[in-house]
C-alpha cells in the first residue's frame, strides 16, 4: 500500500500556498499555478509545510489522498524550478523548426505538420532534430510533448519517428526471405 499521501510537502522560502474553498494557488519565482482540489481530503498549511489527511479508508478516498499530495508537490516544484522534456527526431529527412508560435514538423508526410505552441510553454529548437519543451506545469509540458510525439511515433522495425530523449525503442526483426 502506498503512503505517498502522508508525506509532508515542503514549501521553500519565496513560495506561497493559498487555499480558497476548493481552489489552491501556488505562487513562486517562476509564476503562479491554480488547481481545483477536492474538499474530501483535509489540507493543513503551516510554515514551510503542507500536510494532507483523509477521513476514511475507502478506495476512492485513498486514491484521492495520494493524488492531491502529488499534484500539490508538482505545483510547488514547478513554480520553483519548472519542468522540461526533450524530444529527438530520428529518420532520414526528418526535421523541425519553430516559426513564431508554431512548430513545423517534416516527418515523412506529404505536407509538413504545423502545431500551435501553447502560450504557457517555452519551446526551443536548438538544432533541426531536437525539441526542448519547458514550463511550470508538469501536466501541460507532458501533454504537449505527447501530442508532438503522436505526430510520428517511433516504429518498431527501423526505429524512425519522434521519441523522448533516452527513450528505448525495441527493434523487431523483419520478415526473412527463403
Amino acid at each position: 500500500m502506498s503512503r505517498i499521501g502522508y508525506k509532508t510537502v515542503n514549501v521553500p522560502a519565496g513560495v506561497e500556498v493559498k487555499r480558497d474553498g476548493d481552489q489552491v494557488t501556488v505562487k513562486g519565482p517562476k509564476g503562479s499555478l491554480t488547481r481545483t482540489f477536492s474538499n474530501i481530503i483535509s489540507m493543513k498549511i503551516s510554515d514551510g509545510a503542507v500536510d494532507f489527511d483523509r477521513p476514511d479508508d475507502n478506495n476512492k478516498t485513498r486514491a484521492l489522498h495520494g493524488t492531491q499530495r502529488a499534484n500539490l508537490n508538482n505545483m510547488v516544484e514547478g513554480v520553483v524550478s519548472g519542468f522540461a522534456k526533450t524530444l529527438k527526431l530520428v529518420g532520414v529527412g526528418y526535421r523541425v523548426q519553430a516559426k513564431g508560435k508554431t512548430l513545423v514538423l517534416s516527418v515523412g508526410y506529404s505536407n509538413p505538420v504545423e502545431m500551435a505552441i501553447p502560450e504557457t510553454l517555452d519551446v526551443k529548437v536548438p538544432d533541426n532534430t531536437t525539441i526542448n519543451i519547458s514550463g511550470i506545469s508538469k501536466q501541460e509540458v507532458g501533454d504537449f510533448a505527447a501530442e508532438v510525439r503522436a505526430v510520428r511515433s517511433p516504429e518498431p522495425y527501423k526505429g524512425k519517428g519522434i521519441r523522448y530523449e533516452n527513450e528505448y525503442v525495441r527493434i523487431r526483426e523483419g520478415k526473412t526471405g527463403k
